[in-house]
């Protein structure tokens, strides 16, 4: 017909015939009762692609030579466009269409099974149909009622909820949303879909998550619940400034109890215990920030900063340092070898680096490795010498120049 010069007519037809038995079709689809809307939508759609792949084919002349000549649409587009606005936009059919996909996602979100299977079938039918059809018809209406979902769930939760047990449910939808999209939702709009759970459950309520009283950031610190920490970092990770708000609670903690132990009358009774707790206090948090907070440099720095602000309110820090280093070299530590003493001393090297009058534990270091050389009381000469050279990395030459220079001299006689 298209050699003939019937083409306008060929086509024209085509458009007649397609309209009037997808009209038919909708009628049936109208019909269908219950969950069988969607099957029967799910049918008819496929037997529309299959339809139009034959007549495709059998006009594949017309849609080569009459369609690009005289502009008009090709046929495939042409089956796929009639779908949309006889069937998809039927009055019948589009607010129900709607109503039936966000009410399968209302039950699934309940705890009740679906047919994903079907779900993904209709998505992809709206999607094969352009991405504006998919978003009109389902997805920013999606993102409306899960907004409203998320909001009333976060209230509910923290309500009813500890800290700990809010965040494992936000990690639950969030999982859930996430896998909702890879089993029948546009792959490419996951992160609009974790945004509204993030900003609903996370940002909405994480200062309020911050102060709870039953299990508060505070609490798992001091408790050492790694799973908790680690879970509210992967989480506030996910929001504007949650890590700040997390980092600034921390430091807040750290630096008033760090203040309260320094300026305790009865912590400073005795040097060596005084710098053993403050070791102690530091591999607890050293623990936190790489089991929960992925090694976060930027919590380290934190730890670094709140450590150097309490240790320098006591005048005495240098000192008492000193003291607990003497305690070692002279004593060593019970059942233990050289490298275990070592280890001890890197860790004191940290505390030392955090002393801005480093001159004062200079004095002391000077005035009593050479009592401890005299008396020959050092246990470990390598310690020593190894810690010497650790000053010297971390102040330079002129500060362990005389150091140096004793510790060679007495060791030649």
């Amino acid at each position: 017909m298209v050699l003939y010069k019937f083409g306008e007519k060929l086509h024209s037809g085509l458009v007649t015939t397609m309209t009037s038995h997808l009209k038919e079709i909708c009628n049936s689809i109208e019909a269908a009762h219950g969950g069988l809307f969607l099957e029967e939508l799910n049918i008819k759609w496929a037997e529309h692609n299959k339809a139009l792949q034959m007549i495709r084919d059998i006009l594949m002349y017309m849609d080569r030579t009459f369609i690009p000549n005289t502009h008009k649409t090709p046929v495939h587009e042409l089956g796929l466009n009639f779908w949309r606005d006889v069937v998809i936009h039927s009055f019948k059919i589009q607010s129900r269409l709607q109503d039936t996909l966000l009410a399968n996602v209302r039950r699934e979100r309940n705890g009740e099974v679906i047919d994903r299977g079907l779900m993904r079938s209709i998505i992809k039918m709206l999607m094969d149909l352009g991405p504006s059809v998919y978003q009109d018809e389902f997805e920013k209406h999606f993102l409306v009622v899960s907004v409203d979902f998320y909001c009333l769930e976060s209230q509910e939760f923290i309500e009813s909820c500890d800290c700990g047990e809010y965040l494992k449910k936000v990690e639950r939808h969030l999982n859930e949303e996430i896998e909702r999209v890879l089993h029948y939702l546009d792959t490419r709009s996951e992160a609009k879909r974790t945004n509204v759970v993030e900003k609903e459950m996370i940002e909405s309520h994480m200062h309020r998550l911050m102060q709870m009283e039953n299990l508060s950031l505070v609490n798992m610190i001091v408790d050492d619940k790694y799973e908790d920490l680690g879970r509210m970092y992967s989480l506030f990770f996910r929001v504007p400034n949650g890590l700040i708000l997390i980092r600034d609670v921390m430091t807040s903690y750290i630096r008033d109890t760090g203040k309260q132990l320094v300026t305790d009358p009865e912590r400073l009774k005795d040097p060596v215990d005084f710098v053993q707790l403050l070791l102690d206090l530091k591999d607890k948090y050293d623990r936190i920030i790489t089991s929960a907070f992925s090694n976060d440099k930027t919590f380290q720095n934190a730890l670094n900063s709140s450590f150097e602000y309490f240790i320098n309110l006591n005048p005495r820090s240098p000192e008492f340092i000193y003291l607990f280093v003497d305690n070692k070299l002279r004593k060593g530590l019970r059942r233990v070898t050289e490298d275990d003493v070592e280890l001890v001393l890197d860790k004191v090297m940290m505390l030392f680096c955090y002393l801005q009058d480093k001159d004062v534990f200079e004095k002391y270091y000077k005035q009593h490795l050479a009592k401890r050389l005299l008396s020959e009381k050092t246990v470990f000469d390598d310690v020593e010498r190894s810690l010497i050279v650790k000053l010297k990395t971390e102040c330079g030459y002129q500060f362990t120049s005389k150091l140096e220079g004793m510790f060679t001299y007495m060791k030649t006689l």
